[in-house]
This record gives C-alpha cells, structure tokens and sequence, in this order.
C-alpha cells in the first residue's frame, strides 16, 4: 500500500507547481457562484421556500456544490485516454501495481490539493461576499466529509469507465465531453435534483450522477435529515459497490485486446 500513498504525495506536489492556476479558479467560481446567488434571488422573490429549500439553504447549496467539485473533479478519463494513444499504457501494465487503483490515488491526491488550496479558501472568501448558512453540528460536518469522500469515488468510477472505452473506441474525445456534460446537469451541481419535474426525478433516482454534488451539497444544507442522510448515502456507496463491476469486466476485457497507437 506504501507505493500507493506515494502516488498520492506525488501529486500532491505536482499540483503545487500550478498552484496559480488554482487561485484564478477561486475568483472564477466566487463568479459563478455570485451569478447564481443573483439569479435564485430573484427567483425567490418574497417567496418563503421553494421544493423545501430556503433562499439561504439555496445559496449555501450553491456555494457549497461548486466548492466541493474542486474536490471530486478530475481529468483521469482524459489522461488514460491520453496514454492508450501514446502508447505508455503498455508501459505502466508491467509496472508492479494496479493501474487502476494507482489512478485513482493520483485523482485522491489532485483532490486532496485542490480541497486545502482551492475549496476551504474559496469557501472562506464566498462566505465574507454572501450569505451562507453553515452547519455548527460537528456531527453534521462528518456525515458531509464521508458523503464528499463517496461522490469522489463515484465520479472517479465514471471517469476509469469512460477512460477505459479509449481501449475499444480508440478516440472518445466525444463521450468525456459528453459525459462532463451529464454529470454537471444530472449530478445537482447546476439545479438541485428536487427542483426538476416529478417523472425526471424518478429517473435519475435509478443513476448514480446525484450522489457525486446533490447529496453531499444536500446534507450540508440540512435539505436531507436524520434518517434521509442514513439513506441517502446508503445509496452512495451502493452505487460505489455497483460500478466496480463494469470497470472490472471491462478493464479484463480492454487488457485483452490491447493495440497501441503510438509510441
């Protein structure tokens, strides 16, 4: 397991080499967020609530959504794809680990970065310019964490998935856009999965895009309580036991029939 957490540290200070880049991107998501912020002000109007949530609980869960992506987002499926056409996926296959599990590690450490040097400012930063509803329940922030840890599995689940496709389509520059595409809208990030229409939420209960932003961002916001968090993140993690099983049949699948492109 050593080398495995070395992978992490490894990344960890890759990333510190783009530590600017970061920095920009806080002042690009306090944008987005004040954008939303103003568009769900006026929504609200004079209005109570809407689907259960407050104007506060909404811009909280605005807030709290993009910041937690800096955590679980990560270009994996682009850089597996990347090294099928390259040809240094023949390279790593030999290499004494999982290549899998070493991917995943890296992902952990981007986001291990991005969580200290991009999520807690920029959180810190939002939370001067508007109003934000933070939970003081100690517990409460524990549920959060084990949530926000489980949708970086699920997200970094899909992104091995689509990675992998790269053996058998050879260029799925189409599918990762199209997937980034799907995950921002259907994951909650963009509009909380109880605002869509009855017959969409029914759909999307049977997918796994609303435990990577809408339950995390939910439980934060207090939107889920009690027995719903038990619930909610219970299907978490079944999502989590549910697409080791495509990525394993489709890693031993993509293993065996393997052509480089390049390299």
């Amino acid at each position: 397991m050593d080398k495995y957490i070395e992978m992490i540290r490894i990344r960890f200070l890759m990333m510190l080499a783009y530590r600017t880049d970061y920095y920009t991107g806080i002042i690009i998501y306090s944008i987005n967020i004040g954008a939303y912020y103003f568009l769900w002000s006026a929504v609200y109007g004079d209005r109570g609530s809407i689907e259960g949530l407050t104007s506060l609980q909404m811009t909280t869960y605005i807030a709290i959504a993009w910041m937690a992506r800096a955590f679980y987002f990560n270009n994996l499926d682009r850089e597996i794809a990347s090294e099928i056409k390259e040809g240094k996926v023949a390279i790593e296959l030999i290499r004494p680990y999982n290549y899998l599990l070493m991917k995943t590690m890296q992902g952990l450490g981007e986001g291990i970065f991005r969580f200290f040097f991009f999520s807690i400012p920029g959180m810190l930063i939002v939370a001067l310019i508007f109003p934000l509803d933070i939970p003081a329940d100690p517990g409460l922030w524990g549920y959060f964490a084990l949530s926000l840890l489980l949708s970086f599995i699920i997200n970094t689940q899909i992104n091995l998935l689509t990675g992998i496709t790269t053996f058998f389509f050879y260029n799925n520059t189409g599918l990762i856009r199209a997937k980034r595409v799907v995950i921002d809208l259907f994951s909650g990030l963009l509009l909380p999965i109880s605002f869509y229409p009855v017959w969409a939420q029914e759909i999307m209960k049977y997918l796994p895009f609303q435990g990577i932003s809408y339950i995390p961002s939910m439980i934060f916001t207090k939107g889920f309580v009690h027995a719903e968090i038990f619930h909610m993140m219970a299907q978490q993690l079944l999502w989590v036991i549910i697409l080791f099983i495509p990525i394993q049949v489709l890693w031993i699948a993509a293993r065996k029939q393997l052509i480089i492109q390049g390299g």
